[in-house]
């Protein structure tokens, strides 16, 4: 097996040092606008920011691999190409990309710069992604969280490009890149504004019996009684009361979070070369506990040894962890 590399989540430069102090080979990254994915009010970089924090990651041996994965309005590309002129500034070692537009902005204008295809490009195909790689010179493609790792070892085999794919965090069930739920509920996309619940339009509200509902806009998400843990409020983890059942249910799918902590053999085995932690959203304490278990089964498999993982279970969505699709197309 090849050694896979650790690719680890930096929402913001003290999340980034500490992923780089964890043993992360690699940390992903966006700045403060509408061109990654994650954005929200307090997360990200500005630039004098990541100019600093690509400095001391790769003082640290840590390559940045930047977020410019969100799908460009017509007629603001701009915003788009000066993120991509700014990293090639600084010196980011790749781009994560979905846009075709903004994918072909770097490969004229950055050749000597890696082209990451997004998972936000819902990719899944051998022929889509040989498509990226032929037009655009992609070398590596972040597969979506829908396909059995069989089926990922089958894809190794068919495309020139490495393969990266989610080991721990959100579960990703809708299909990435694809997803209109916030939008159709507040105006604001999640593929092309980087917002999925955007914080201004959350409301949580108690009643006399200490009950908590959790709102969106205008939409009522979830109940939750006394000592029920509430979670963040997004639409597809929301209960919901239709006529085809009897009380609230997760219609989409129950609050969980991904752990592939027990696949990672396989997984390597199959062809993947970079393991990928979701999180960039979340804590320094959640970065440093999550990249640092990673971090230690990976060498344990490579020094042929039994993987060593701590429990995280705590930090999972919920407190509930799924393998998701990759065991089985029958996890629900």
């Amino acid at each position: 097996m090849k050694r896979p590399e650790l690719v680890c989540p930096a929402g913001t430069p003290s999340a980034m040092r500490t992923a780089v102090e964890a043993g992360a080979d690699a940390v992903y990254c966006g700045f403060q606008n509408a061109t990654n994915a994650r954005n929200f009010p307090g997360l990200n970089f500005t630039v004098p920011e990541l100019e600093k924090s690509v400095a001391n990651a790769h003082a640290g041996g840590t390559k940045v691999l930047l977020a410019v994965n969100t799908f460009p309005p017509a007629g603001k590309v701009d915003l788009w190409k000066d993120a991509v002129d700014t990293g090639a500034r600084i010196g980011v070692d790749a781009f994560i990309v979905a846009d075709i537009g903004v994918a072909d902005y770097i490969a004229r204008n950055h050749p000597e710069i890696r082209l990451h295809l997004s998972v936000q490009a819902a990719a899944s195909s051998p022929e889509a992604i040989n498509y990226y790689c032929r037009e655009f010179n992609v070398k590596r493609v972040v597969l979506p969280r829908i396909l059995t790792v069989p089926e990922i070892r089958n894809m190794a085999k068919e495309i020139p490009c490495e393969i990266e794919t989610f080991i721990f965090g959100n579960h990703g069930l809708m299909v990435e890149g694809r997803c209109s739920l916030t939008n159709y509920v507040t105006g604001l996309s999640t593929n092309m504004d980087g917002v999925c619940s955007p914080a201004a339009q959350v409301e949580y509200v108690k009643d006399a019996a200490g009950n908590l509902s959790t709102r969106l806009g205008d939409f009522t998400i979830d109940c939750f009684s006394c000592g029920e843990n509430a979670g963040y409020p997004t639409i597809c983890k929301g209960r919901y009361l239709t006529p085809a059942h009897d009380g609230a249910y997760y219609a989409f799918e129950e609050p969980i979070s991904l752990n592939l902590s027990s696949l990672l053999p396989d997984l390597m085995k199959a062809g993947v070369t970079a393991l990928k932690i979701e999180g960039r959203q979340r804590s320094r304490a959640y970065v440093k506990s999550v990249v640092s278990a990673y971090r230690r089964a990976v060498d344990d498999i490579m020094a042929g040894q039994e993987p060593r993982i701590g429990d995280l279970l705590a930090l999972t969505e919920g407190q509930k962890e799924t393998q998701g699709a990759f065991k089985s197309k029958t996890w629900r």
